[in-house]
């Protein structure tokens, strides 16, 4: 689940609306193999979807946040566990019932935090916790990029190598590492890594069970 930061305050909320939309569309389409009912704007600024797993939700945050804040448009996001007791909706994410969602909508409405990046995970608080905790390094480190340390490190995520992306800059490599580090980087992939590598467990441990 996620919304649109102060989202009513837009000077212009028909653009914002449009690039909304086409951020979730493109991810539908980018995603659709791991998304069993599609990211669906449901209020206007909210979204939600449905994915097979834990782990299948943390690239899809992280695309739809840089993609986002290429359009200085600011997001929160939840990504919780939850069992549907009802039919999944392959169309829409909406008109489904189980554990898990009410309480994945509580964190999203948990904005004093700060942190845009929250976690609701059934029946294992140490879990939750710590990667809350790591959402909210990510945050403090997003919000310390200059629109440069943005864009580059947007495209060494995608798998642009230094030398490449020196030469699309026509900039020494030299000075794309020093932008790199200066947006640490290397902190932000790590925290992502141990994201991804955490949900993976919840995963595996929730299919033995």
């Amino acid at each position: 689940m996620g919304d649109l930061v102060q989202s009513e305050r837009s000077p212009a909320p028909e653009r914002l609306h449009a690039q909304f939309n086409d951020v979730v569309d493109m991810l539908n389409m980018r995603y659709r193999e791991r998304l069993v009912s599609p990211l669906t704007i449901t209020l206007g600024d909210e979204f939600q979807g449905l994915v097979k797993s834990l782990a299948d939700a943390a690239p899809i945050v992280r695309d739809m946040r840089l993609h986002l804040m290429a359009k200085a448009i600011d997001c929160r996001f939840v990504i919780g566990s939850v069992e549907i007791r009802t039919e999944i909706n392959p169309d829409k994410a909406w008109n489904m019932m189980g554990p898990g969602l009410s309480r994945a909508r509580e964190r999203l409405n948990e904005k004093r935090t700060g942190s845009l990046y929250r976690f609701s995970i059934l029946d294992d608080p140490v879990a939750e916790t710590l990667l809350e905790a790591v959402g909210a390094g990510l945050t403090a480190i997003e919000r310390g990029w200059t629109d440069q340390q943005r864009e580059d490190i947007s495209a060494l995520i995608k798998g642009l190598s230094a030398a490449e992306l020196a030469k699309h800059r026509n900039v020494s490599v030299h000075s794309i590492y020093k932008v790199r580090s200066s947006g640490n980087f290397d902190a932000y992939t790590m925290q992502w890594h141990a994201i991804g590598a955490a949900l993976a467990a919840l995963d595996r441990r929730q299919e033995r069970s």
